[in-house]
């Protein structure tokens, strides 16, 4: 087992506070701190103390793959860990965005590879050939949009907010009511440019701060639309915000996105576990480079309410169940006296305390003790081990091989 310290990704929406206070750092931090990776990806690999000396945990792993992850999960991924493990502090809203599935990932990959695009080129879609199934779990309460609303639903928000602008719009919806429609409303919109997007987003925002004011149903969708259009004045992705479902999460609920999902984080903390990816292509809400036609390429327009996870089990382990297969992630909440062993393991975990304090005892006689903002790096050659003491750890394994 190894202390892994994680690599802080400064983006300007997130908090200067949440992550700082977890790692038990003085805060406000200096910048925006948005993300807290922890792994191995290769821009920002996280490093582990192994034999007194920090060392990318990237490197590690490329010298003994089949110690550090098993070779079951060499077999099924190739020589590099499968997940990325996040702590995402969310202090304004993130992108519109969606993820490919794998098929899309490879074959985008492959062609701005034989066009040679730059990976680091600011319009470049895919930074790598995978897919990035992702899952949210909230640390404190989490809002986000995610995911189409049902469309017959969609329709009576329009009419209810009084969003004529969009309605004006809206006939492939109302024609055919179902995924089909809701496509066509959708590129259409996104399609729009110049002074009719302008129009469309403006009247959707006063539309919105109208119904906001009266209190009645939709008022909390409205009242994102009003604060993204002051972030985002004239982005279109105001206006597709109010095609989503507004999910708000308490903490230990949890959210998952397979490819294809648009969603959009608003505001909050949580862990966040995903394929070991970075590709995003955004819709809206954002300065960077928006691709609308390799977006709805990828998009899936299933309109139906985001589901909200529980962890489940009994006892001191509780699972977020998905059917990702490069990761698990389970909860552990230990209290005096309990233990949690970890028996057979096939594969890698990292291990992320996020209050009290856990002590970890490996098979060998390895005894390494964690606090809130630690993590450890459990490589699959170092088998079993037990966790004690009075604490909230996340557990990040391998789906399938456990």
């Amino acid at each position: 087992m190894d202390f892994l310290q994680g690599r802080i990704q400064n983006y300007a929406w997130g908090s200067r506070t949440a992550i700082s206070e977890l790692l038990g750092k003085p805060a406000p931090a200096a910048n925006p701190e948005a993300e807290l990776w922890l792994g191995a990806h290769p821009s920002a690999p996280s490093l582990i103390l192994r034999d007194g000396t920090w060392r990318s945990l990237v490197d590690v792993i490329a010298e003994r793959p089949d110690v550090e992850l098993g070779p079951a999960v060499v077999a099924r991924f190739g020589a590099s860990l499968p997940f990325l493990l996040k702590v995402l502090a969310a202090e304004t809203p993130l992108s519109l965005q969606a993820h490919p599935d794998a098929d899309q990932a490879r074959a985008g990959f492959a062609a701005e590879e034989a066009a040679k695009v730059k990976r680091d080129a600011l319009h470049r879609n895919y930074k790598d050939a995978s897919h990035k199934p992702e899952l949210l779990c909230a640390l404190h309460p989490f809002q986000a949009f995610c995911g189409f609303r049902r469309a017959d639903d969609t329709l009576r928000l329009l009419e209810k907010v009084g969003a004529h602008a969009l309605l004006s719009h809206a006939e492939p919806l109302v024609r055919s009511p179902d995924a089909q429609g809701l496509r066509s409303f959708y590129a259409g919109l996104a399609s729009l440019t110049g002074v009719s997007r302008e129009n469309v987003v403006n009247a959707t925002r006063d539309a919105c701060a109208t119904h906001e004011a009266r209190g009645e149903e939709f008022a909390r969708e409205c009242r994102w639309v009003v604060r993204l259009s002051a972030l985002y004045p004239g982005d279109i992705g105001v206006a597709l915000a109010l095609l989503l479902n507004l999910v708000e999460l308490q903490p230990h609920q949890a959210i998952y996105l397979p490819a294809g999902n648009l969603h959009a984080y608003l505001e909050g903390v949580g862990i966040e576990i995903m394929a070991n990816s970075d590709n995003v292509l955004r819709g809206g809400l954002t300065p960077k480079h928006v691709d609308p036609t390799e977006l709805l390429r990828v998009l899936t327009f299933a309109d139906e309410p985001t589901p909200i996870l529980l962890a489940q089990g009994s006892g001191v382990e509780r699972t977020y169940d998905t059917p990702a297969g490069e990761f698990r992630l389970a909860r552990l909440e230990l209290r005096d006296g309990e233990r949690f062993r970890a028996g057979h393991r096939a594969g890698p975990e990292i291990l992320l305390c996020v209050a009290g304090h856990a002590v970890v005892r490996s098979a060998g006689g390895q005894t390494l003790e964690i606090v809130k903002g630690g993590a450890l790096f459990v490589p699959a050659g170092d088998g079993p081990y037990d966790l004690s003491g009075t604490s909230t750890t996340f557990r990040a394994v391998v789906g399938d091989v456990g």
